[in-house]
């Protein structure tokens, strides 16, 4: 009969590992509810209670912007790699002035174009702008995730 061992160490490398990605995650939640108000801080309206009464471009833009928040978020924390304390400093550091930049860069790209973001929000049917900053959303948080690398 073989005997089933763990290596030295074991329980404790992964009591850290399970830490750390509490941590993490907590952290991203932070991040990502910071992006979520930033993005509705920056728009015209409640988008909580537009995307709460099924207005289908609050919901775009919001899901969006979201995806956008993720992929920073993400890419702060896979830059972070190393000591605990001082990846969660990186990647909240990393994610603050990302989400930032992400939200500064989407209403330029919307005053650029033109677009009234506050009345197709408050459009009960799709508009094709909604399409443009949506994709803005999701093109800048992509640039400023690959800028945090």
């Amino acid at each position: 009969m073989t005997a089933f061992a763990l290596e030295s160490g074991y329980w404790n490398s992964l009591g850290t590992g399970v830490g750390a990605i509490i941590l993490y995650a907590l952290v991203g939640l932070a991040l990502m509810l910071v992006g979520f108000y930033a993005i509705d801080f920056t728009t015209p309206g409640n988008l909580r209670k537009m995307v709460s009464d099924g207005k289908p471009n609050a919901i775009i833009v919001t899901a969006a912007g979201m995806i956008s928040m993720a992929f920073i978020v993400v890419l702060a924390v896979y830059a972070s790699a190393g000591k605990l304390s001082e990846g969660l400093i990186a990647a909240l550091v990393f994610g603050l002035v990302g989400i930032i930049a992400q939200v500064v860069s989407v209403r330029v790209i919307e005053k650029a174009l033109g677009i009234d973001i506050g009345a197709a929000l408050h459009s009960d049917t799709r508009t094709t702008e909604v399409l443009v900053v949506a994709a803005a959303h999701f093109a800048l948080g992509l640039v400023v995730a690959v800028a945090i690398l």
